[in-house]
């Protein structure tokens, strides 16, 4: 299995793979829009052999599959083992047809022109080498076959994604800052910079359009966002002291209170959808 991401795949194997798992329906909850859309345009279009990429524990894998019923193949792919076993597992559970596997799509020998769509919910943004890895897509892709993916914009316009670490900085001044163009959540903020990335890739009639969605997920389960998600998360997991523990997780659920309405809380996602014909 040839890995070019390897920080990524070590990430994504360790405590950022293992928090998604455990994050898995408060993130379902707040993602479900996402999915919902792309259920619809994989089901407007008729395919029959759809590829989903970094599709972590599988939510939208499985819910394309349930829509387009047993005759079409859904496999999702992410580089990460931890998420793809639970992704298998919620597969068995449910009997869904949908297929997973462990593979980095920069690298990965899919065979040409296997699929008739490829999709991706924010799994697209941490590719060591983003015109190798949409070329390596545009391969496996038909002729005419549709890739739709959404990335995020800018920090600057999704307040609730960047509220954890501002209010957490002055006791983890080791977390990282946010560097424009920089592999992670925001890397394809830039939506010009992305069309070139495709354009070059092989792709043609790429459009990026601004799409502004509403997520929930209930307040009660605010602490486990606060201790699992984004650089805090990933931070904490690496090992701090309880008093430092307690401290940042009362500062971020103070941070947090913005967005509380009534029993949830309610962010909007500021985002690109992006499309491109192989």
């Amino acid at each position: 299995m040839s890995m070019a991401n390897k920080d990524q795949e070590e990430m994504w194997n360790g405590p950022g793979g293992k928090a998604w798992v455990r994050a898995q329906t408060l993130l379902d909850t707040a993602f479900q829009p996402f999915a919902d859309i792309l259920v619809k345009a994989v089901t407007a279009a008729g395919a029959t052999s759809v590829l989903d990429i970094g599709c972590g524990t599988g939510a939208t894998t499985l819910g394309m599959a349930e829509a387009l019923g047993p005759d079409a193949d859904c496999l999702g792919l992410d580089i990460s083992e931890t998420m793809i076993t639970h992704a298998r597992k919620r597969a068995a559970e449910t009997g869904s047809t949908a297929e997973f596997i462990v593979a980095d799509a920069q690298t990965h020998p899919f065979k040409a022109g296997s699929f008739d769509m490829i999709t991706s919910r924010f799994g697209v943004m941490f590719f060591e080498d983003p015109v190798a890895a949409f070329r390596n897509l545009n391969r496996a892709a038909q002729p005419g076959t549709t890739l739709t993916m959404f990335s995020w914009r800018g920090p600057e316009e999704n307040p609730f994604m960047t509220a954890a670490e501002t209010a957490a900085r002055p006791l983890l001044p080791g977390l990282p800052a946010r560097e424009p163009d920089a592999r992670g959540q925001f890397g394809f903020a830039d939506a010009a910079r992305v069309e070139r990335i495709l354009s070059e890739a092989g792709w043609s009639d790429v459009a990026s359009e601004k799409i502004d969605v509403p997520c929930r997920f209930p307040l009660s389960t605010l602490d486990v966002y606060v201790s699992l998600m984004g650089p805090v998360g990933y931070a904490m997991a690496q090992g701090v002291d309880e008093e430092t523990r307690d401290k940042v997780t009362e500062a971020v659920r103070g941070a947090l209170m913005d967005f509380v309405e009534g029993d949830e809380i309610v962010f909007t996602a500021a985002c690109w959808k992006t499309t491109a014909q192989s």
